[in-house]
């Protein structure tokens, strides 16, 4: 059998490191798993995903000239479905703590889109002041002078 680039095998765990593991494919052929290619999640410890003697599904990522096989746990995995994130308000009310809104094409006008933005921006500004205020007991600033003027 020819290792293709792409192709999805299935192969036993011979050997683990700190920065990979190797997996025995048909062929008695040997390829390496880089600790980056194991899961879709961040590994610390390779340990924790796969153990010696385990079979694996891996990806052939690549084939050097020298006969090195790269391949690949996570891609050789279907995708896990997509969740979406769930929603939060886009302004808590702290400046820095604004979150942007997916830009979905919608079918205004410029004059439409700016006049929104301002009121918006008007808005967040009035929210920022009033919050401003109630820290420094709503007074407004006096006039700093050289004493008492006649």
């Amino acid at each position: 059998m020819q290792l293709e680039v792409g192709s999805i095998l299935e192969g036993k765990v011979t050997g683990i490191t700190k920065f990979g593991a190797f997996v025995e494919l048909p062929d008695k052929k040997t390829g390496m798993v880089h600790i980056s290619e194991v899961a879709a999640t961040y590994v610390k410890e390779i340990t924790d995903h796969v153990t010696e003697g385990q079979t694996v599904k891996v990806k052939v990522l690549s084939i050097g000239e020298d006969g090195k096989i790269s391949l690949s746990i996570k891609k050789a995995q279907a995708p896990a479905p997509r969740q979406a994130a769930p929603r939060r308000p886009a302004f808590s009310g702290r400046p820095g703590d604004y979150e942007w809104q997916s830009s979905a094409p919608r079918s205004e006008s410029f004059e439409d889109m700016m006049s929104r933005f301002k009121a918006t921006s008007d808005e967040k500004i009035s929210d920022l002041k009033r919050s401003l205020d109630s820290k420094h007991g709503g007074f407004g600033r006096k006039p700093r002078g050289n004493g008492p003027q006649q």
